[in-house]
């Protein structure tokens, strides 16, 4: 079988190295998530389920401030999806470059633990995705993200909020190292990077009144569809 581990061991190691510091902005950001997970009343082994089955900052956010009010599954179910609807977006363009004889079983790993950070990687990467790569920097991220929650819902109070939050630095730098180095090379990612600022700033402003989850909805399809019209990808531009 073409997807046996051994022939795949070489991009599988480089995924793992890749991921390393994603792990360690996950950490950071989770371990906050973990303080507000046990404020809204879950053990430390529920906070680490919940960051295990959900994958998203802001899914996370959004689920636990409605446990906090003591909101419905219904409403809580609602918010998280909204929240978390982005991924709709990423796992489509995900399935446009992933490898075209990829395992179903594969496919569905890769569904469950994909992530901002693990997107951005993944589909940086010349040519066809190889979804061991994508194995690789999941199998570091998604448990420093689980156990960062566990850890951080057993400190509670311990430390300060303002120290915890102060964490979450490295993921904005995670962030500045994954898209300076690709602006600095391609006029066109670097337009659609400026382009992503202005419009971001624009819909900060509070008058359009719609969720946080609504507006990275909007501004993806946005961007993307500007990105498709004025810069369309050539045949042969995804090759090796």
């Amino acid at each position: 079988m073409e997807y046996k581990f051994g022939k795949n061991k070489n991009i599988f190691f480089l995924g793992i190295r890749d991921g390393i510091p994603i792990a360690l902005g996950y950490f950071a950001v989770s371990f906050s998530l973990g303080i507000m997970a046990a404020k809204s009343g879950l053990s430390a082994f529920q906070g680490l389920v919940a960051s295990f089955l959900n994958n998203a900052s802001a899914g996370e956010y959004a689920g636990f401030s409605m446990i906090a009010i003591s909101s419905s599954y219904i409403e809580t179910a609602v918010i998280t999806l909204i929240a978390n609807a982005r991924y709709l977006l990423m796992s489509i363009a995900m399935s446009q470059r992933i490898k075209k004889d990829t395992p179903l079983h594969h496919i569905f790993i890769i569904a469950h633990m994909l992530t901002d950070e693990v997107f951005a990687v993944s589909i940086a990467r010349p040519g066809d995705i190889n979804p061991y790569y994508t194995f690789g920097v999941m199998l570091v991220a998604s448990p420093a993200w689980s156990f960062g929650t566990f850890f951080g819902a057993i400190a509670g109070n311990i430390l300060p909020m303002r120290l915890v939050s102060a964490f979450s630095v490295a993921l904005y730098g995670m962030f500045i190292a994954i898209i300076v180095p690709a602006a600095k090379t391609d006029k066109i990612i670097l337009s659609l990077v400026i382009i992503s600022f202005v419009l971001s700033y624009i819909f900060s402003f509070d008058f359009f009144h719609i969720s946080e989850g609504i507006k990275t909805i909007i501004l993806t399809v946005i961007i993307s569809a500007l990105g498709a019209i004025f810069f369309p990808l050539k045949n042969g531009d995804n090759d090796e």
